[in-house]
């Protein structure tokens, strides 16, 4: 194990947009272009940290990559230990606030930095972290947006066998409940009992409509049932949780540790999912791995599936990752998925490399 100190000099961020193969149709949004900002995190000892974000909205990149070299600016010089200088990186944006944009750009350093510390050390940053290499299980989030029953029907057989899946995401939230039901019972059908399924509202109700949806799939054997109110709305997912069979699941946007912290003290969930662009990176990750196994509470990921693979194997309340493979065409090794479970590669780091001839020809 090499005990190589490293030094930041500096930050390159590039923004990127790719197609998705499979458009995001969600009762709030659809997306057709999928924006990143790859990061590099440059060193005077020659490592390079390697990380991305995924902003959603394509003119975010226009103010997170300006953040990015700023805080590569502010830091140059330190030392690159990750805690250290997520911590400096949010104090510096304290007026701010520590929420939002701030916390995306501090946590898109955070990942970077990780994994520079990790390739320093030539581990996987799995076993930098306490854990070993190994596989994680998986389920497939690449698809079953809001589509007719019939087009849904015959892409969960895909999304099935993309990787020998044994879970999927569906997503709900149409005109009436009745479309919803007809959705659940096609792919139902398609994909027989074997298949956990996993709904996600996408935040797309009110209190009212979320108490009636809910009620209506509760004995459908989901695994969970996701956001179907907006995030913040802490009361009305304590009013869900308490009167739901099916286990509640809410964390994509949790800003930081506390946020997730709060949600689990006021019963407002039963499973959490935090982002890793709004936890925190990987040092808000594993802080809130802390409160969630304080508390008993199964962790899920939410994006980032070559990190989230890394932090599910040392996470004591470890319970599915979310795989998206929309990262896949900027990289060089994709991460693999056989029998429904990740595989994280014996590399240095996090494993991530560019390709960078799709990176110049989505560069924006």
């Amino acid at each position: 194990m090499s005990s190589t100190r490293l030094t930041l000099r500096g930050i390159t961020a590039r923004p990127v947009v790719l197609k998705l193969k499979r458009p995001v149709i969600a009762k709030i949004a659809t997306i057709t272009e999928w924006p990143m900002i790859l990061i590099d995190l440059l060193t005077e000892e020659g490592i390079v940290g390697r990380a991305y974000l995924e902003p959603y909205v394509v003119k975010s990149m226009r103010y997170l990559v300006p953040a990015l070299n700023d805080l590569g600016a502010l830091l140059k010089g330190r030392i690159v230990a990750p805690v250290e200088l997520f911590d400096a990186a949010r104090k510096s944006l304290h007026f701010v606030g520590y929420e939002g944009l701030s916390l995306i750009a501090a946590s898109g350093l955070d990942m970077a930095a990780w994994d520079a510390l990790a390739k320093a050390a030539d581990l996987p940053l799995c076993v930098l972290l306490g854990g070993s290499v190994g596989a994680v299980k998986s389920y497939n989030s690449n698809g079953l947006w809001l589509r007719e029953p019939a087009a849904l029907a015959a892409e969960a057989k895909e999304l099935r066998d993309e990787g020998g899946f044994t879970a999927l995401k569906l997503r709900m939230g149409r005109p009436r409940v009745s479309d919803d039901l007809a959705a659940l019972d096609a792919v139902r059908k398609a994909l027989g009992d074997e298949i956990e399924l996993m709904v996600d509202f996408n935040q797309g109700l009110d209190l009212s409509d979320a108490l009636r949806r809910c009620h209506a799939i509760d004995d459908s054997g989901l695994a969970w049932i996701e956001e179907p109110i907006l995030y913040d709305n802490l009361d009305g997912y304590a009013k869900l949780a308490a009167e739901l069979k099916t286990p509640l699941q809410i964390g994509e946007n949790f800003y930081g540790p506390r946020e997730m912290h709060k949600a689990i003290q006021r019963s407002a969930c039963d499973l959490v999912m935090p982002d890793f662009m709004r936890i925190g990176g990987v040092t808000g990750w594993m802080r809130a791995a802390a409160i969630a196994g304080g508390a008993g509470v199964p962790m899920s990921t939410h994006l980032y599936p070559e990190v989230a693979a890394h932090v599910m194997r040392v996470t004591e309340t470890a319970h599915w990752l979310e795989w998206q493979d929309w990262a896949n065409p900027i990289l060089k090794t994709p991460y693999q998925i056989k029998g429904g479970l990740l595989h994280i590669p014996d590399a240095p780091g996090l494993g991530l490399e560019w390709d960078e001839d799709a990176v110049r020809h989505h560069l924006v």
